[in-house]
């Protein structure tokens, strides 16, 4: 018997449990052909006759013999039935044992599990499969047809990976002091790979955390892979943060996913806290959309008060509670300033999630790929997966995290690092521009069109796409993915109430901060108030008219004077001001039926409606764009950050161009960074056709222009 991973005694072996059952059907044949040739012997041999005989006295016809021969044919066939049943029964038995080991988690951690839909496949009877270096040029065609047939072939590989658990021992790890160390019992370091600590007043196993040194690349122990840390386990974090010079950790789990810990809070929200004799002070924290960045200033007190030290903590906040982020984008933008944020000569990134295999192993995997595909033009994801499973078993966990790193190359691959930072945007623009002459845009051509490769998953719209909800669009292809459609109540005994023509968009610094939905018809202006009033909406901006070129664009949902009821909700004019190219009207929203759990029955809403969008084109100058989306910001910062319902005619051009340049906008003040692609690319992935023309595409170039020129003292971008 072998233990489980677990400690547990394991299954019996194969050969332990078929070593004889093979023989059974070729005795019994054996045993079959002796009887039928019994029978063919005449009765009045002697008891005493030699079997061995070959001579024997012709025998008249008659009824044994023909028995005989009648039986023979069956006896004959009954061994090759039991042999066919029995080979049925073992390849079921055979495949039910491959079934329920390749299902089972790896590390017995649901929570770092996708749950698989089809059946895993078993290893490779004839031994493990080698997989080869793929040179980049050949990165895609090699992912698509590895994806092919629900990525069969990449869960195929993915199994192929030696778990790890063969190549070292983990006596340190088991000693009965050390196990409530562990996170995960069977999520352990290995003895040769373990970070070990300085003993602490003498005491053996104080040297003990579970973590284990990474290479990179090239650079040997360039990571420590390590669990989150336990409530027990904290000051032992730290004196290794300490103890091996770490400048930066990298985070990627959030302290609680579905109601259970993952990671301890290990660091103070503001102040200073002292865990053991580390004194660790919070410097800096800014929140991003998809990450944390946290600035603490660390110091050891019991080594006579040394100089303290910088540290910087970056934690995804976006990798959800199954499976893989929805797109690489990013992660790829978060381990670039990973790899910016770190000093050169600083000791090993210290890279977590919960049980430090999985989100983490796919994180490094990600970081050598890339310097591997710099340096050589080509990717080896299965041998490097491979080789750092001998420093930590379990590495990247599960076959769509495998995917997943495949997926960012690829992405990494195709678009490359498009971010600038704002002194180099005149010379990009040159660039892009071409030499020749303003209206010679090559280069913006190609940007744009790269842009049109973000297929539309029109498998992910099925609600929009049903009859009854066809019939409340203004643009058929212009319609909501499942996954972020906005979702209003169900009225009571009708349906398909809960749907709109709508989808949350996400912020620079926030999830869903945008709602970007198309101007309402006359029979979906009761939907259109509703869902602002249930989302809390308290900022609307229209881009569009009422009517353009004798067009109707969009209903005109409010009363020019007085109030005006739509459904339950009731919406009054307070004030209608024209301030250059925007009007800004107040109401005083109303619902007369409130929702559960919502106690106020009145709302001040303020709609910002830019009157210098033309149909076709853009605005004539950016500043009128850069002032509007400075009011709307104002606004947010007073009314709570609620989502801003956003809208054109059909909500994705000019809507698109709104939502892009704000989040744009909002990094250049904040970072001095820039990257117009990704952020139109981002949206893209988020609502069809968002930004849907070069020219809207070039504008937002534009604006960025004109706001740097406007600002042009490059403090205001600190």
């Amino acid at each position: 018997m072998v233990a489980g991973q677990d400690g547990s005694p394991g299954p019996p072996q194969e050969h332990e449990r078929f070593t004889m059952e093979p023989f059974c059907p070729l005795l019994l044949a054996g045993f079959s052909l002796r009887l039928a040739k019994a029978f063919t012997v005449n009765e009045s041999t002697p008891a005493d006759s030699n079997w061995t005989s070959t001579t024997s006295e012709p025998q008249a016809p008659g009824a044994q013999p023909l028995l005989a021969w009648l039986l023979l044919p069956l006896l004959l066939l009954l061994p090759l039935l039991l042999l066919a049943v029995y080979f049925l029964r073992f390849r079921k038995h055979r495949k039910a044992t491959v079934s329920a080991g390749d299902r089972k988690m790896p590390n017995g951690i649901l929570e770092e599990q996708e749950q698989q839909r089809v059946m895993l496949l078993s290893r490779s009877p004839s031994g493990p499969k080698k997989y080869f270096p793929i040179p980049v040029g050949r990165l895609e065609e090699e992912i698509r047809a590895r994806s092919a047939d629900d990525c069969k072939m990449f869960r195929e590989e993915f199994h192929s990976l030696p778990s790890g658990h063969m190549q070292g021992t983990f006596e340190q790890a088991n000693k009965e002091e050390n196990r409530d160390k562990n996170r995960y019992p069977n999520i352990l370091p290995n003895d040769h790979s373990r970070v070990i600590l300085s003993q602490v007043d003498g005491a053996p196993c104080s040297d003990y955390i579970n973590a284990s040194y990474i290479d990179g690349y090239k650079e040997k122990n360039k990571f420590i892979a390590a669990q989150g840390p336990k409530q027990e386990t904290v000051n032992d974090f730290w004196r290794m943060i300490w103890e091996q010079k770490s400048a930066t950790i990298v985070m990627l789990t959030n302290l609680k996913e579905r109601k259970e810990e993952k990671c301890f809070q290990y660091w103070p929200d503001q102040g200073c806290w002292t865990y053991g004799h580390i004194r660790v002070c919070v410097e800096d924290c800014v929140v991003l959309v998809d990450y944390t960045v946290r600035k603490f200033c660390i110091q050891s007190l019991s080594d006579g008060c040394r100089a303290p030290r910088l540290l910087c903590q970056l934690h995804f906040t976006s990798w959800p509670d199954f499976g893989v982020p929805f797109t690489p984008i990013g992660m790829l933008k978060f381990l670039k300033k990973v790899k910016t944020l770190n000093p050169a000569h600083a000791g090993p990134i210290v890279v977590h999630c919960s049980a430090g295999v999985g989100r983490t192993g796919t994180f490094i995997v990600i970081d050598a790929m890339m310097d591997m595909m710099y340096a050589e033009q080509k990717v080896d994801v299965f041998e490097f997966v491979a080789r750092i499973r001998n420093q930590r078993p379990q590495m990247v966990q599960t076959d769509v995290q495998y995917t997943f790193i495949y997926q960012a190359l690829l992405e990494y691959y195709l678009y490359g690092d498009t971010e600038l930072d704002v002194a180099s945007l005149e010379k990009h623009l040159q660039t892009l521009q071409g030499t020749a002459t303003h209206f010679d845009k090559i280069g913006l051509e190609e940007e744009f069109r790269k842009l049109t490769n973000v297929r539309i998953m029109k498998e992910n719209m099925r609600t929009g796409n049903l009859p009854a909800n066809m019939k409340k669009a203004r643009v058929i292809q212009i319609i909501p993915y499942d996954f972020n459609r906005v979702i209003l109540s169900m009225k009571r005994g009708q349906e398909y109430t809960d749907y709109i023509n709508a989808s949350f968009i996400d912020g620079y610094r926030q999830k869903d901060y945008f709602i970007a939905t198309q101007g309402p018809l006359a029979h979906t202006v009761e939907d259109f108030w509703r869902m602002v009033w249930e989302w809390r909406c308290h900022t609307i901006v229209m881009l569009t008219e009422v009517q353009e070129r004798e067009q109707d664009k969009c209903y005109q949902y409010w009363p020019t004077e007085g109030s005006v009821t739509h459904g339950d909700i009731t919406i009054e004019i307070k004030s209608d001001a024209l301030s250059e190219a925007i009007s800004v009207r107040d109401f005083l929203v109303t619902c007369n039926q409130p929702l559960a759990r919502q106690e106020e029955q009145t709302r001040s809403v303020r709609q910002f409606h830019f009157h210098g969008w033309p149909e076709v084109g853009i605005p004539a100058e950016g500043k009128g764009m850069i002032d509007l989306i400075a009011a709307v910001q104002k606004q947010q910062q007073q009314t709570g950050n609620h989502p801003i319902t956003v809208h054109c005619s059909a909500g994705a051009g000019r809507t698109g161009t709104f939502i892009a340049l704000s989040n744009i906008l909002e990094r250049v003040k904040a970072e001095g960074l820039l990257d117009v692609f990704q952020a139109v690319k981002s949206l893209r992935l988020q609502r069809p056709h968002m930004v849907q023309t070069q020219e809207q595409y070039e504008f937002c170039y534009k604006v960025v222009q004109d706001f740097i020129d406007i600002f042009s003292d490059y403090a205001n971008f600190k």
